[in-house]
């Protein structure tokens, strides 16, 4: 069974998912790729404990504050888009970084990986926001594809004073 809820954010409506004790998706209405991880069974349970948790770390998010802890993330895919995913929970906030950095990051961890994987790692991220996607550009600091869209991702980077 996989538990829903949607909250309001000034990005629009977000979509969450959880398998009852960790976020397994999170996803900005209308986003590319929106709950393509989805399978099975839903339910909504908006009161669910994770889903308070994330609730929390978002308000602070949006608010400009140094948010609580992450909820538990538990993110589905690939051992490749795992080792992605990992990486941009690295980038602090406030900060970006590329493509290209974050492939050869991996080479130096013995996983083969070239700027255009990361890339489609990067954009099938089913929990934005939470792990930061938003934070990885183009090279020479271009802002290029966001699946929550490009106004989004520069409104996030603003918000964390990163652009």
């Amino acid at each position: 069974m996989t538990y829903l809820t949607t909250l309001a954010s000034p990005v629009g409506p977000l979509h969450l998912a959880s398998d009852g004790e960790a976020v397994t998706g999170l996803w900005i209405e209308g986003q590319k790729y929106f709950a393509a991880t989805l399978t099975g069974k839903t339910q909504e349970v908006p009161e669910l404990p994770v889903f308070r948790q994330a609730a929390a770390w978002l308000d602070g998010y949006f608010a400009g504050e140094a948010p609580p802890a992450l909820p538990p993330l538990a993110p589905q895919g690939s051992p490749f888009r795992q080792a992605v995913w990992r990486l941009l929970r690295e980038i602090p906030r406030g900060q970006v970084t590329t493509y290209g950095a974050l492939a050869q990051a991996l080479r130096e961890r013995g996983v083969s990986a070239a700027p255009q994987a990361v890339g489609g790692a990067v954009g099938h991220n089913p929990i934005s926001i939470l792990i930061p996607c938003h934070r990885v550009v183009g090279a020479g600091g271009s802002l290029t594809g966001y699946a929550g869209g490009l106004a989004v991702k520069k409104y996030l980077l603003e918000l964390e004073g990163a652009v």
